[in-house]
C-alpha cells in the first residue's frame, strides 16, 4: 500500500509547484528543490503513457524513480479534466482570446495549443521570479521550446530579461500574485487586453494563499475582466479524516495550507467565487471527472500498471476538485467539459 506521503504531489500543480505561495521567506534552494521534486511525478507519469506531453523533456530529463498507480491516474484525470476545458473555451471564442496562467511553473500547455493549432491570441504565465528565470534559461537553450516562440512572432528578437520574456503570442512574467498592483502593471506592460474574453488558470495555487489574499485576486479579475472565465483545480472535501491526514502530513514538512478554509465542500469553492463578483459558478470532484472521461481511453491507462488499492484512488480523488466560474459580457455560448462524453454530461451551465 501506498503511503500518505505520496500524495503530496496532489497538492502541487501538474509541472507548476505552487507550493511558493505559502512560503512567507523565499529560500531559493527550497524553491528550486521543490519545483524539481514534484516535476518528476509529471515526468513519470507521461513516460508510462498516461498521455503524450512532447515537451516535458525539454524542462527535466530525468524520469525518476516509480511512483504509485494511484498517482499517476490521479494526474491523468487532472490533466485530461483541465485540457478539455481549456480547449472548450478556446474552441467557444474561435480563439479570439487570451490565456492567463496563475503558478505557471513548469507548465507545457502554450506548447501543447500551438501543436494543436488552437493558440489564444497570447497565452501569459506568471509565477515567482526565481521560476521564470529557470524556465526562460530552458527556453532560451531548448530549440524545441524557443522555435515555437519565434515561429509566431513578428520580430527578429524577443524582449528578454532576467525574470520575464515576451513573444507577440507567449508571455512569461515574474511576480507574485499577493502583490496585485504589481501584478497588473506587469500585465499591462506586455499588452493584456481586458476587452478580450480571458481565461484564467491556477492548479493547487489559491489553497497557498489567505482566503483574503485569494479573493483579492479572484475579485481583481471579475472586476478587469468583463468577459472571463477561472479554472481551479485544488483541494476538497478537507474537514474529514483523509483530508487531515493530508494536512498533517505537509504540516510536517513546515508546509501551511493557508487558504484550506475555503476547500471544505464544493458549495465552499463555489462561493469564493460567487462572493467575489463572478455570476455564475459550478464545481465536480475529480472522481466525477474522472468517471466522465472517455471510457476507451480510461480502459487504456488502466491497463498501464495494476492498482491494488481502488478505493484509496476513490478517496484521493474525492477530495480535489475543478471548479470554474464565469462572467460574460458578450453572451458567449456554453463551454462544456466533455463534449466527447457518451451521456453528454456539461460541465458548465450556459454562459448568462
Amino acid at each position: 500500500m501506498s503511503s500518505f506521503t505520496d500524495y503530496k504531489i496532489f497538492l502541487c500543480s501538474r509541472t507548476t509547484l505552487s507550493l511558493y505561495y505559502l512560503l512567507l521567506t523565499y529560500n531559493n534552494n527550497l524553491i528550486f528543490y521543490t519545483t524539481m521534486f514534484f516535476i518528476l511525478f509529471y515526468r513519470f507519469a507521461t513516460s508510462k503513457g498516461y498521455w503524450t506531453d512532447l515537451y516535458v523533456q525539454y524542462f527535466v530529463r530525468q524520469v525518476g524513480e516509480r511512483k504509485a498507480p494511484e498517482i499517476n491516474r490521479g494526474y491523468y484525470g487532472r490533466v485530461k479534466g483541465m485540457n478539455l476545458l481549456i480547449d472548450a473555451f478556446l474552441k467557444k471564442t474561435q480563439c479570439d482570446c487570451q490565456v492567463v496562467n496563475l503558478g505557471a511553473g513548469l507548465d507545457t500547455t502554450f506548447w501543447r495549443l500551438k501543436d494543436e493549432n488552437i493558440m489564444p491570441k497570447k497565452f501569459f504565465e506568471v509565477d515567482f521570479p526565481m521560476i521564470v528565470a529557470r524556465k526562460i534559461h530552458n527556453i532560451k537553450t531548448k530549440p524545441p521550446l524557443s522555435k515555437p516562440l519565434i515561429e509566431t512572432h513578428s520580430t527578429d528578437a524577443l524582449l528578454l530579461d532576467g525574470h520575464s520574456l515576451d513573444s507577440d503570442r507567449y508571455c512569461i512574467i515574474g511576480a507574485d500574485l499577493r502583490d496585485l498592483p504589481t501584478l497588473e502593471e506587469k500585465l499591462k506592460k506586455f499588452q493584456i487586453n481586458p476587452e478580450l474574453p480571458t481565461l484564467f488558470l491556477s492548479e493547487c495555487v489559491l489553497v497557498y494563499m489567505t482566503p483574503e489574499q485569494s479573493s483579492k485576486l479572484v475579485h481583481w479579475v471579475a472586476d478587469a475582466f468583463p468577459t472571463a472565465m477561472f479554472i481551479n483545480y485544488e483541494q476538497v472535501n478537507m474537514n474529514d479524516r483523509f483530508g487531515e491526514i493530508m494536512i498533517e502530513n505537509l504540516q510536517r514538512r513546515q508546509c501551511n495550507l493557508a487558504g484550506v478554509d475555503l476547500c471544505q465542500s464544493l458549495d465552499s469553492q463555489k462561493e469564493r467565487f460567487l462572493s467575489a463578483g463572478w455570476e455564475s459558478a459550478n464545481a465536480l470532484d475529480m472522481m466525477t471527472v474522472y468517471n466522465m472521461l472517455p471510457q476507451e481511453d480510461v480502459a487504456r491507462i488502466e491497463c498501464l500498471e495494476f492498482l491494488d488499492e481502488k478505493e484509496l484512488l476513490q478517496q484521493l480523488l474525492q477530495h480535489y476538485c475543478i471548479c470554474w466560474a464565469v462572467k460574460d459580457k458578450l453572451n458567449l455560448v456554453e463551454v462544456t467539459l466533455i463534449q466527447l462524453c457518451p451521456c453528454a454530461f456539461t460541465l458548465s451551465e450556459e454562459w448568462n
